[in-house]
Formats: structure tokens, C-alpha cells, sequence
């Protein structure tokens, strides 16, 4: 069964800095790109960074690039999102994600979207 847990979500001020996490189990970690979205009350849902399954490549959002890290410690079967200079348009519900192979259907593979429950990022003063 595929698990993702977000964790480290809070309260801080302009300027200020957390770190999510998000614990998965029910796969092979390793071999899966892992992404970060967020929603904000009113918006989208929308990408903020991903990272590949080695860990050597990720992207980012541009209204978060410079700012937030996304890693990955695939010996923990856990990643990252660290956060700093966080600014008030960052407060948000934020997700971990992955996509992973279901099934084939003929010739296609079915692919199967994972979501964590959520983590609260309130920047306020």
C-alpha cells in the first residue's frame, strides 16, 4: 500500500524558514521522481519542485526558484522541501506527490496518481 506523509508544516513570519518532509512506503522509493505542490484557498493546485529518482536533477517553480531546495534521502525513503525566505504568497497547503505504473492496458501503461494528505505553511506576521 503506497503511503506518503508530509510532515513540518506551521506558523512563521516573512522572511522566515521551515523544512517539510514527506515519509513514503509501498514502493520502490529509488526509482520514482518525487514532486511538491501546493494549493492556496482560492488557487490551483500547483507544481513547486520536483526531484528525480537519483536525486541528480530537480525543478522548481519560478515564483520559488532561489528560495526553496527540494532533496531526497532515498535511504530513509524520504524528501525534502526546505524553505526560506518564505514570503506571505507562500502559505498554502502543500503535497508530496508521485506518479507510479499501474497496470498495461493493451499497449499502455496505466499510471496512478499519489497524494499526501497535506501540510499547513501559514507565513504571517
Amino acid at each position: 500500500q503506497v503511503q506518503l506523509v508530509e510532515s513540518g508544516g506551521g506558523l512563521v513570519q516573512p522572511g522566515g524558514s521551515l523544512r517539510l518532509s514527506c515519509a513514503a512506503s509501498g514502493f520502490t522509493f529509488r526509482s520514482r521522481a518525487m514532486s511538491w505542490y501546493r494549493q492556496a484557498p482560492g488557487k490551483e493546485r500547483e507544481l513547486v519542485a520536483s526531484i528525480t529518482g537519483a536525486g541528480d536533477s530537480t525543478g522548481y517553480a519560478e515564483s520559488v526558484k532561489g528560495r526553496f531546495t527540494i532533496s531526497r534521502d532515498n535511504a530513509k525513503n524520504t524528501v525534502y522541501l526546505q524553505m526560506n525566505s518564505l514570503k506571505l504568497e507562500d502559505t498554502a497547503v502543500y503535497y508530496c506527490y508521485t506518479r507510479l505504473p499501474q497496470k498495461w492496458i493493451g499497449e499502455k501503461l496505466v499510471l496512478t496518481d499519489y497524494w499526501g494528505q497535506g501540510t499547513q505553511v501559514t507565513v504571517s506576521s
